[in-house]
Parts: C-alpha cells; sequence; structure tokens
C-alpha cells in the first residue's frame, strides 16, 4: 500500500539521469521510486557536461523541480585549493556552490519538506548549510562509500607529494563526515562491511544498510549470444581512478601471463572517458579500448570472464552486480567483493593477488562447464538479493514516509 505523497529534497553530485555509471545507477533507482510512489521531488545537483543540461530537462517532463548548476573541473579544482592553508577538506569548496545554496534556500522557505535526502557526504554538507530551512524535515545521509577511507586508500598507494595531500584529505573529511553523521536523523550505508567500518569510526549517529541493486530485466544472460572464447570483460567509467589504477596494473601484471597461455586471448575495456594512458592500450596484445558504448550489456553477455581487479574500492562496485546478472563467471579482488553477499568460489571468484587473478581466469578459461556453474550461481543470487525493488522496499521507511 503506497503512502500519501509527501515533499522531498534530493541532493546528487551528480544530474540522477540516466543510469549510465554507478552513482547514477543508484541515484536514478532510488528518484525512479518516489516518482512511482506518487512523492513530489525537488533535485539539487550539479552539471558536469553539456549534455547533463538534458538530462536534467527530462527529469523536469517526468515532475521533477530540478536546481543544476554547471561546474567545471579545472575551476573547481583551483577554488578548492585555498582550503590547504586551513583545516577543511579540499572537496568541501570543490561541492560548494553559492547559486544552488540560494536556490535551495528560496524554494525551502517558499515550500518546505518532509525530507531531505543527500547521496553522498560531499551533499550532505548542505544540510549544515541550510539548518533553519530545513527546520524539521528528516535528514537522511547516504554514504554511497566512507569517502575519507576512499582518500586514505588513495594515499596508500601514492607517493610523494600526493601521498601527503591525499593523507590529509582522509583525515579532514573524516572530521566533517562526523558532523553530518550527527546532524542527519538517518546514515544509510551500503553493506554490513562498511556500517561496520563507519561505526569504528563515526561511532553514535543512528545507521542502516540499504544495499545497491541491479536491474535484472536490463542485465541478464542471452544464451543465443555466442561466448568469444578466452575473453575478460572490464566495466566502468575510464578516467575515474581506481578502474584506470585497476586495468594498468592488470594489464601489467596479469595480462602478459594470459596471453602467452592463450595467443587468441581478449581483453575489452569498456566504459567512458578513457584516460590517454587507458587508450593507448587499444589495440594491443588483443586488447580493445571501447570508449562509450550505448550500452554495456552486449560486452558483458559475449564474454567468457568477467574481472573486477580493483585495488582501491569502498561500497558494492556495481560492475560486479551487472556482471553477475549477466551469469558472467567474475574473478573479483577482496575489496571489490567487499559488502556483496556472494560465496567465493560458488557465485564468484575472490583472487587475493595478482597470481592468484591469473590463476583463476585461467582455471575459468579452461572449465567451461565452471565458469558456468558460476554464472548461473551468480544470476541466482541477484536475483534472490539484488533486484531492485526488493532493495528499495524499505525506501519509505528510511524516509519516514511509512509513519
Amino acid at each position: 500500500m503506497k503512502t500519501r505523497p509527501r515533499e522531498l529534497l534530493f541532493l546528487a553530485q551528480r544530474v540522477p539521469y540516466p543510469p549510465d555509471r554507478g552513482d547514477r545507477i543508484t541515484t536514478w533507482n532510488l528518484l525512479r521510486r518516489w516518482l512511482e510512489d506518487g512523492h513530489r521531488v525537488r533535485i539539487g545537483c550539479f552539471l558536469e557536461a553539456s549534455e547533463d543540461e538534458a538530462h536534467a530537462r527530462t527529469l523536469e517532463s517526468k515532475g521533477c523541480e530540478v536546481f543544476a548548476f554547471r561546474i567545471h573541473d579545472k575551476l573547481r579544482r583551483l577554488k578548492s585549493l585555498p582550503a590547504l592553508l586551513g583545516t577543511k577538506p579540499l572537496t568541501l569548496p570543490y561541492f560548494r556552490h553559492a547559486g544552488l545554496r540560494k536556490a535551495l534556500r528560496t524554494s525551502l522557505a517558499a515550500r518546505p519538506v518532509d525530507c531531505a535526502y543527500a547521496f553522498s557526504s560531499s551533499m550532505g554538507f548542505y544540510f549544515l548549510d541550510l539548518a533553519a530551512e530545513l527546520g524539521a524535515a528528516r535528514k537522511i545521509a547516504h554514504f554511497a562509500e566512507l569517502d575519507s577511507d576512499k582518500w586514505a586508500q588513495y594515499a596508500a598507494s601514492q607517493g610523494f607529494p600526493s601521498k601527503q595531500v591525499y593523507g590529509r584529505e582522509a583525515r579532514t573529511l573524516l572530521a566533517w563526515e562526523k558532523k553530518l553523521a550527527q546532524v542527519a536523523d538517518l546514515n544509510v550505508l551500503v553493506s554490513d562491511v562498511e556500517e561496520r567500518i563507519f561505526k569504528e569510526r563515526i561511532p553514535g549517529p543512528a545507521t542502516v544498510v540499504l544495499p545497491n541493486g541491479v536491474d535484472l530485466e536490463h542485465f541478464r544472460p542471452d544464451a543465443k549470444v555466442q561466448k568469444i572464447a578466452h575473453s575478460v570483460v572490464f566495466t566502468g567509467v575510464m578516467n575515474y581512478h581506481p578502474n584506470v589504477d585497476a586495468m594498468l596494473h592488470f594489464v601489467k601484471a596479469c595480462w602478459p601471463a594470459l596471453r602467452e597461455r592463450h595467443a587468441d586471448a581478449q581483453c575489452f575495456i569498456v566504459g567512458s572517458r578513457p584516460t590517454d594512458e587507458i587508450q593507448a592500450l587499444d589495440g594491443k596484445h588483443g586488447i580493445t579500448v571501447t570508449g562509450r558504448v550505448p550500452e554495456t550489456v552486449p560486452w558483458m553477455q559475449k564474454a567468457s570472464v568477467g574481472i573486477a581487479p580493483l585495488r582501491i574500492a569502498r561500497g558494492i562496485q556495481n560492475k560486479v552486480l551487472e556482471a553477475m546478472a549477466c551469469a558472467l563467471p567474475v574473478v573479483t579482488s577482496p575489496l571489490a567483493a567487499g559488502g556483496i553477499e556472494a560465496s567465493d568460489g560458488r557465485d564468484f571468484v575472490v583472487a587475493e593477488d595478482d597470481a592468484a587473478t591469473t590463476r583463476a581466469i585461467l582455471e575459468l578459461f579452461a572449465d567451461e562447464a565452471r565458469a558456468n556453474a558460476i554464472g548461473a550461481a551468480a544470476r541466482a543470487q541477484m536475483e534472490r538479493r539484488y533486484g531492485w525493488k526488493a532493495v528499495l522496499d524499505q525506501l519509505d521507511a528510511i524516509c519516514g514516509f511509512d509513519r
């Protein structure tokens, strides 16, 4: 039974449409659920590219009120630099926008909301700026990942001076995440693992787990598609540092041994905005770099093995859920597998290091029956646990709309 329509403010780093990358997959599905349930949604977000204007207009056509402001990465980075002289994280001025703050204040003064929902800590910081305007509205901070911990991982993987800058960001951002968590009525984490880390570092505030989901109708196997023997696929936005780091390392540490064993082996790197380093791999040693594609599903349906060799990761990796939903046997690092309720060796293969990754892929290449069995088990686990409808059944309770 649906609850009565409510007023909701939704804050997201990017326009929550289309669902073509990790964060937008989640934000779009949250938004779609609210709209299907008849709630009235105002969106505060940023435009990163010219096409985002059209995406914002699409959301307006669906009944949303959208406050979207253009940000330019280089300019926002420059604006963040003075923060190095103080104690605030660089993230704060990067996403703090006077135009968005003013528009939200005006809107909230004219028409209060029942709930304010911020996706990511960087947008949750607007709760601190808009405390008076939000008043008694229920405030939900959705930590898609604990950003301070991600920066700590960056620091651990870098040398001077990046190590010092990233380490400083991890420390200062954690202090602000603590402030946000205290202000929020409820803090949403994406897995039991994330919730445990959150409680260790920010004890006290109320938490709940709301995992990422997967569109089971869209991401599905197709028995009519011929598999390409000895092929692996990786999907993701390819200017995102953890993805770039993962594939550059995989190509250097694992791919030569795979090509030595199978001269016809192919590696598909599928995703938008490949960096120059990633693009340089295209056409060499069986590697294909696609750039942006209309759909990632066909690439996962025709590959033999999915890979997620991330060395920096937090939250739940949508790329792993999507590959598993396509009944693709996935070889994943422990970090990329973290938070996903699945069994190593049954639903996917968790490889601890480069040697284990190479060995696991070769074994799946050699044993088609086992690869098919893992793929089938992966699909079944996605159907049991990660369909969006089941995942979001608790969303009204989280927002306080079931009262």
